[in-house]
């Protein structure tokens, strides 16, 4: 019986309410959509940090740094010390270095309790693309979450906390580094000269 007491009052239910409650269902789907936006948001953030910590790991183990790695040039230019036999151009993984590409190391696969012994060089690719694609995801997660905020604010469910100018304007937000401008204008002070004793 109280499985068809909700039947019961929305067939006799006024219109507007009816209206009222569509409504209200429909900002609550998608406010449940921006919250496991963001906690998936969170998980990726968590495993980013990860890899990025296993990636700085390898490169400690390799003994590398971006500025220890030589260039290509550098590489062609020493073996170019009259050995016309030899390869000219040497690659170099740049989180390797001269370390050895093929010594085996311990890898836990993303998403998995895993282990396995993959070579070096596999090890640190495996990380740096699934990096790549949690970025990515990260990228896609948070635009998400912008485009639902906004939508959500302007049915009007944030109007007793914020109006929707507000909100469109923290939602539509950007990053960008300082450069010292103002306003499209470069930002100078004044000029000062200093004269010698």
């Amino acid at each position: 019986m109280g499985k068809r007491l909700p039947l019961f009052f929305s067939s006799i239910m006024d219109p507007n309410m009816k209206e009222l409650q569509e409504a209200l269902v429909d900002i609550e789907t998608d406010a449940e959509q921006v919250l496991l936006a963001r906690h998936q948001l969170v998980e990726n953030d968590k495993i980013r940090n990860a890899n990025r910590e296993a990636l700085t790991a390898l490169q400690k183990q390799a003994r590398t740094t971006k500025t220890s790695v030589p260039s290509p040039f550098e590489v062609i230019m020493k073996e170019m010390d009259g050995s016309s036999g030899k390869q000219l151009i040497k690659e170099v993984c740049p989180t390797c270095g001269e370390h050895n590409p093929k010594e085996h190391t311990w890898l836990m696969f993303p998403g998995s309790d895993i282990f396995a012994r993959v070579p070096f060089h596999v090890a640190h690719t495996v990380l740096e693309k699934d990096q790549e694609r949690l970025d990515i995801d990260t990228k896609k997660l948070q635009s998400f979450v912008k485009e639902k905020s906004l939508v959500i604010a302007e049915k009007g469910a944030l109007a007793g906390r914020f109006g929707a100018d507000t909100v469109k304007s923290l939602v539509s937000l950007t990053d960008t580094p300082k450069s010292g401008r103002e306003g499209g204008e470069l930002v100078q002070g004044p000029e000062v000269k200093y004269q010698l004793g």
